[in-house]
């Protein structure tokens, strides 16, 4: 995170390994020999019983799961900078670069931040114009002295005080002295021109510390460069460059000891032996390998579109498109950024996190926040940001094996609703969120939903046992409905939703139907494609496909989000979640083509529930009603959204207080209003709104492994280009019309 100032700039780092705790095991040996008496109580309708069984007997030891945490702050405290006047910061998103510039009294500063994919560090370049010179000094922060507050400045830029948790003042450059870090930090000399920090993770839940971290920072200078004990001094410089490193020792879930000290010296050393416009160059040309892939605009461009971002914000409400637009490039941009290559799935509040106790400790919600996080990557055609979230699913796979055996008797592998660094399975926080077993299911269908954008047979073999452990466990552990509705799941819950006040403990909740039903149907057809030869497994999966319990609707023309019409009494009418709409969206198993009665039902639930709530949930509303074709009322969801309440100035979704799955959630549903890919057809503006008359996209993805271009004008299609498979067969919808379309020999046509 670079934050601008003028005085002293601050870079807070985030390195994504760097999580509280080491490896753990969370299971509950308990468990096992509860669970039938919580079934019993559940089908006996004694859900505060069992509720009470379940938090005494069932949840994870310990109940909560490890936090991500910060790498902490670099300070960059400069001198000699006065009458500061053209002060303006950006971020390019076509060349990934964060700058700031302004004039001072004896001349002109640029500052270039960007982080290098290809070099691994972090690129700060400074610059001073005529006769201004570069003087600063550039100090650590440890993230746990981020308890002291942080340096405030009035409108003349001078500091002021603030005041830490006991309401006492305090001094900034007081606040680094080593008697306030942990004791194990180091911040040393590491050579003439770096600064090497070591410090280590935090324990957290009785789960003790297991991680080491480094961070190093070198420079180069046209200047002179001192390092004076822990600061690092940059005087009488026109110029100067400095490459940041971070590394932890982690080198899977269950081992920590690597070198995070070797590592950063090599990345540090290595980049700074190159020149800034050498490394800036790679920097860019590994982004835009990605990023020019895609391009959008919605509406003609106007003076609004180049105001200041915070302006644009504020007056959401009359935007004619292009800050939509603006949008879905910075989701882009912020996937490209938190997901990539070998690094760690994108999490609650990604790598932007600021502390060491961030909210929901920027965990892995997988009850719905990482599943929407990674919505849009495929349509954005960012395919290969999706790497890091297969990973995650391959290593819960084995974890949560551990805790299907443990804890239900079971073959293959379960997930509850939150995940951490370290895999954790176990249900944790207490029955009212924790008890859902359908985390690992629904994430193997977000990795089909991958694998049917690109059809990669490779792939296919490689998430096919992910699919089948996943349906193995629900085979050992699906019940019969003691009313004869069908299979379900027991015990379960409609995620964080209390169906009776205090009481969310249930069994066959509709998401869990919902998801399931993909869950089967996805691994039946994985197990045609790759030719697995258990044909025992595949008819045991149709068979309780067949089985599982129906969508139903209740008496007030509502989808039932429980087997039982309790939504009308349900203490929250308007809850964040509205989780028995998964099979509306991301699923397709209710749809306007093929259900239109389901359909009807999920729009009064979706009208009980309220547009606007918090900016994940806002998110899934719009794209909600976009799935389901009602383009005006998507709009005015996303003016919501888009606005100053739930988007804060450098366009982060305000949830509040922050999460990225807003950003996320939001694009798709912004790319549901244009283009749609289910039910075997592509579906060409099918909820454009009356605001956006003219728009274009190229490079935007579909189903089938298909790349589509599209233009309108005044409402009406004017361009749509199809590339893919030669030869391939594609059914478009637009409007009334379904046109089944055959590429040619290069994989190539047009709609005309």
């Amino acid at each position: 995170m670079v934050y601008g100032r003028v005085e002293q700039e601050r870079i807070q780092l985030n390195e994504d390994t760097l999580w509280a705790g080491s490896p753990y095991d969370p299971n509950n040996p308990d468990a096992l020999q509860a669970l039938p008496v919580v079934r019993r109580l559940i089908a006996e309708e004694k859900f505060q019983e069992a509720a009470d069984l379940v938090s005494k007997s069932v949840m994870a030891k310990p109940l909560s799961q490890m936090p991500y945490g910060a790498a902490g702050d670099l300070f960059f405290t400069f001198r000699d900078i006065d009458k500061v006047a053209d002060y303006r910061r950006s971020l390019d998103l076509t060349s990934a670069i964060a700058r700031t510039t302004f004039r001072a009294k004896n001349g002109a500063f640029e500052r270039e931040i960007f982080v290098s994919e290809p070099d691994q560090v972090i690129v700060v370049g400074l610059k001073a114009r005529s006769t201004a010179k570069l003087n600063f000094d550039i100090e650590y922060r440890h993230p746990d002295t981020a308890t002291y507050g942080a340096e405030i400045y009035n409108g003349e830029n001078a500091a002021v005080t603030a005041a830490d948790a006991s309401g006492a003042p305090w001094d900034f450059q007081e606040s680094l002295n080593r008697d306030k870090r942990p004791a194990d930090l180091l911040v040393a000399a590491d050579g003439p021109a770096a600064l090497l920090i070591k410090g280590h993770n935090v324990a957290s839940a009785s789960i003790p510390a297991g991680l080491t971290y480094a961070v190093r920072v070198c420079a180069k200078s046209d200047g002179h460069i001192a390092i004076k004990g822990d600061v690092m001094e940059i005087r009488s410089a026109r110029s100067v460059t400095l490459v940041i490193a971070a590394a932890t020792s982690f080198v899977s879930f269950i081992k920590t000891d690597g070198d995070p000290i070797a590592e950063v010296r090599s990345q540090s050393s290595n980049a700074v032996r190159k020149k800034f416009a050498e490394l800036k160059s790679a920097h860019i040309a590994a982004h835009n390998r990605l990023f020019g892939r895609f391009a959008m605009s919605i509406g003609t461009p106007s003076p609004a579109d180049l105001a200041f971002t915070d302006k644009r914000i504020a007056q959401a409400e009359q935007d004619t498109g292009g800050l939509a637009a603006l949008y879905v490039q910075y989701a882009r941009y912020l996937m490209m950024s938190c997901s990539r290559g070998a690094g760690q799935a994108s999490n609650l509040q990604g790598i932007w996190n600021e502390g060491t106790n961030p909210p929901w400790g920027g965990k892995y919600t997988i009850n719905i926040n990482t599943e929407m996080n990674y919505w849009p990557v495929d349509t954005l055609n960012l395919g290969e940001c999706v790497e890091p979230l297969v990973r995650l699913v391959e290593e819960l796979s084995i974890t949560g094996a551990r805790t299907a055996r443990a804890m239900y008797g079971a073959r293959g592998w379960v997930a509850h609703h939150n995940t951490d660094l370290w895999r954790a399975t176990a249900p944790i926080d207490g029955p009212l969120w924790g008890l859902w077993p359908m985390g690992g299911a629904w994430l193997c269908n977000v990795l089909w939903d991958h694998y049917d954008y690109g059809r990669d047979h490779a792939f296919l073999v490689r998430i096919y046992p992910l699919l089948k452990g996943a349906c193995q466990f629900f085979l050992d552990t699906l019940v019969e409905d003691p009313k004869g509705r069908g299979l379900v799941t027991s015990p379960s819950l409609s995620p964080e939703h209390e169906h009776h006040p205090g009481v969310a403990i249930c069994a066959g909740p509709a998401m869990d139907r919902q998801i399931l039903r993909d869950l089967f149907g996805h691994t039946l057809e994985a197990h045609r494609l790759t030719a697995d030869p258990d044909t025992a497994f595949a008819a045991t999966v149709a068979d309780s496909r067949g089985r599982l319990a129906k969508d139903r609707i209740g008496e007030q023309g509502q989808l039932q989000e429980w087997l039982e019409d309790w939504d009308v009494a349900a203490p929250e009418q308007q809850h964040r979640h509205v989780s028995h709409l998964y099979a509306v969206y991301p699923s397709d198993q209710i749809n306007i083509r093929d259900t239109p009665d389901l359909i009807a039902a999920a729009k009064v639930s979706l009208n009980t529930r309220g547009d606007l709530s918090t900016g994940w949930a806002t998110a899934w509303r719009l794209a909600l009603w976009a799935r389901m074709g009602e383009g005006e009322r998507a709009h005015g969801i996303l003016q919501g959204l888009l606005g100053p309440s739930r988007t804060y100035p450098n366009l982060f979704d305000a949830h509040p207080p922050f999460q990225i799955d807003g950003n996320f959630g939001g694009t798709a549903g912004i790319l549901e209003m244009i283009v749609q890919s289910w039910g075997g057809e592509v579906r060409i503006l099918p909820a454009l709104p009356s605001a956006w008359p003219d728009g274009r996209i190229d490079g935007l993805r579909v189903r089938g492994g298909i790349e589509l271009g599209i233009a309108w004008k005044g409402h009406e299609l004017r361009e749509l280009t199809l590339k893919g498979p030669p030869f391939a067969k594609v059914s478009v919808r637009y409007r009334d019309a379904l046109r089944v379309m055959r590429l040619d020999a290069s994989g190539q046509t047009t709609w005309t």
